[in-house]
């Protein structure tokens, strides 16, 4: 099996090879690698996903990129439903993001799978595919965008797969084991598009119906998502 987080890295981030220091260092590493590989770091986003938003992460949420970019995000909307505080966007320094290690959030944490990982990957997936627009001549163009990156059979496979086949809300919704895990669900969905259509908007509410997410807290997610993202 392919390594899913590291896919999630193209999604939201770089897949940077050797990445390490502190956040401010891997900010820098992580903007000298894109100048330098951009087919690498931005082509399986553009392709799958670049439809759908006129955005990207912020730098100081795609610093963390990948599973720890949802988690992160998941963790804060969380945090602040939980505390009773109004809905609010990302704060610029990074460390609000890191959720302790004893948080199901962290990154490290057992609830962090690679099959979760997958979930995740299903779910920003789905939510590209909610409106129709992704047919069969639109899902060509991408596999062949997607096999310049060159992520592996196995993973080429999975991408394939998920944009051929219907939506499996149930599959996804079943794969919410916890309510922390049904938030990162819902924000790494989120995070694949902007809402701006009835049937992504519907989708998103479905979703999180579904999940039986509370309305204060989906407020939360929405606020925290959309503040982690800037005008391309």
């Amino acid at each position: 099996m392919f390594d899913a987080k590291k896919l999630l890295d193209q999604f939201l981030g770089s897949q940077i090879p050797g990445l390490s220091g502190s956040v401010k260092d891997r900010a820098g590493q992580m903007s000298g690698y894109a100048r330098n590989n951009p087919m690498k770091t931005s082509a399986l986003a553009a392709a799958i996903l670049g439809t759908k938003t006129g955005r990207k992460l912020a730098g100081n949420v795609a610093t963390l990129g990948g599973v720890a970019a949802i988690a992160g995000l998941g963790y804060l909307a969380y945090k602040n439903y939980q505390s009773g505080s109004k809905p609010q966007g990302v704060p610029q320094d990074t460390a609000a993001l890191e959720p302790p290690t004893d948080s199901p959030f962290h990154p490290q944490s057992a609830a962090l799978t690679n099959d979760f990982a997958l979930t995740l990957l299903r779910a920003m997936i789905a939510a590209a595919k909610a409106d129709g627009h992704i047919d069969a001549f639109e899902r060509q163009n991408i596999m062949q965008k997607v096999h310049e990156v060159d992520l592996g059979a196995e993973a080429e496979a999975f991408l394939a797969r998920e944009l051929a086949d219907p939506i499996d809300l149930d599959a996804l919704v079943a794969a919410g084991r916890t309510e922390e895990q049904r938030v990162e669900i819902y924000t790494a969905s989120r995070l694949a598009i902007d809402p701006d259509t009835r049937a992504e908007r519907g989708y998103l509410d479905l979703l999180a119906g579904r999940l039986k997410l509370p309305d204060a807290l989906v407020d939360h997610i929405e606020a925290t998502v959309s503040s982690a993202k800037v005008s391309l």
